[in-house]
């Protein structure tokens, strides 16, 4: 039987490119070996996460800021192959946290032609090795890494956005999208993993995307952890 690291390795063949697998192995590794340190944080939230109840963002946030929080790779594998179908090359990331999802991010936005990764991240520690990480990767050029509250920092886009991971945190998720979502093209995507983890916290997120009236078909990804999958139906706002 093959090994995860054997098995994560050959899928991550997809990518085609040797030195992006081997950061990717190597950070993936780190995020594993961290998930025990991720589970002992949430420990004891899991009741309410059990009967679908709400969790305290505020006070459970600060608990995960030097956590990786990255999640399984097939899911990531899953955003790269979508913004390629999608020949996406201006891309939102919302929640960066140690830069794993903006490298796949990234690596099809390049491998489109070019274009640009707009990844937000609120913990500046985070941020800067996020940056050390797209560098080893080789990838750092294609991202505009902003530090700082995301409502802040990336509610103006500057054209038609193809792809936003929404992969922040419960109060902003859908605040966030609602100010982002003129700025989808028609037929751009939004992923919101975090959903199908914590469907109490972000049942107003959900109950938005899922009402046609608001531009959006949506819908829950049957992968492990994947999210809610919704696709841009309307034409955005022309912007100047």
């Amino acid at each position: 039987m093959m090994s995860k690291a054997s098995a994560l390795a050959a899928s991550l063949s997809l990518l085609n490119d040797a030195r992006l697998s081997s950061v990717l192995l190597s950070l993936h590794g780190e995020a594993a070996r961290d998930e025990r340190r991720l589970v002992a944080r949430l420990v004891g939230q899991l009741p309410k996460m059990l009967l679908k109840r709400r969790l305290n963002w505020d006070r459970l946030s600060p608990k995960l800021t030097d956590l990786y929080q990255a999640v399984d790779p097939a899911n990531r594998l899953l955003c790269y192959q979508l913004l390629r179908a999608l020949r996406a090359r201006h891309v939102v990331e919302l929640g960066t946290s140690m830069g794993v999802s903006t490298i796949y991010l990234a690596a099809a936005v390049r491998d489109n032609g070019g274009g640009t990764v707009v990844a937000t991240e609120i913990v500046p520690a985070k941020a800067e090795r996020a940056r050390e990480h797209l560098r080893r990767a080789g990838l750092l050029e294609l991202v505009d890494l902003r530090v700082g509250d995301a409502m802040e920092t990336v509610t103006t886009p500057s054209g038609p956005i193809d792809f936003v991971l929404n992969d922040i945190h419960p109060p902003v998720a859908l605040p966030i999208l609602q100010r982002l979502a003129p700025y989808l093209r028609p037929g751009a995507v939004t992923l919101c993993g975090n959903a199908a983890l914590f469907p109490a916290d972000y049942a107003e997120y959900l109950r938005w995307v899922r009402d046609p009236s608001n531009g959006f078909s949506s819908l829950q990804l049957p992968m492990r952890f994947a999210g809610e999958f919704s696709v841009k139906t309307e034409t955005p706002a022309a912007h100047a």
